[in-house]
Order: structure tokens, then C-alpha cells, then sequence
């Protein structure tokens, strides 16, 4: 039998699986549809806001956009949402 062979992810969840940490969810449809609508309410834009930001700055963000291939818009959202979900954090000079 030929052995097939894995990438470290793949590997890390074969050792999971064979380590029995991997647990069945009741009411699977219940579930799915929980995570739907918390993904819904999370992508849903439904405010408008007009904000001042210097041309420096969005010239920057729009540079920032176009290397990750996104509209700047966009870009500033998701900024805003990591700020205040606590997923962005300051990065300190001489520190990595």
C-alpha cells in the first residue's frame, strides 16, 4: 500500500484525530446556523459615517489596498473591526 504523504497541518490534524481530541456536535444544523447568522451580523455594513482623514493618509491606506488587492474602504473597515474586536495591536519599534 502506497503511503501518502502529509503536510505538517495535515500531519497535525492526523495526530489530533488519532488523539481522540476531536468531539461530535449535537444539533449540527442548530450549530451551522448559529455561525451563519453571527458571520451575517459580523460582514453586515448597515451605517454610513463621514470621517476627515489627511491625503497623506489616504493615499497611504489606498497604496495599502491595492497591494493586498482590496478597495480602500474595505480595508479601513477591517482595520476598524480588528481595533475593536482586539485583534490589532501596536507594534513596538525593536521588537519582534
Amino acid at each position: 500500500m502506497k503511503k501518502i504523504k502529509l503536510d505538517k497541518a495535515e500531519e497535525g490534524l492526523l495526530q489530533s484525530i488519532e488523539n481522540d481530541e476531536w468531539v461530535s456536535i449535537k444539533n449540527k444544523k442548530r450549530e451551522i446556523n448559529k455561525y451563519n447568522e453571527i458571520a451575517r451580523n459580523t460582514l453586515k455594513k448597515d451605517r454610513r459615517i463621514n470621517i476627515r482623514i489627511s491625503n497623506y493618509d489616504i493615499d497611504a491606506i489606498q497604496v495599502k489596498a491595492i497591494e493586498e488587492g482590496i478597495p480602500y474602504q474595505t480595508l479601513i473597515s477591517s482595520v476598524i473591526h480588528k481595533y475593536v474586536s482586539g485583534r490589532l495591536v501596536e507594534k513596538i519599534e525593536g521588537v519582534k
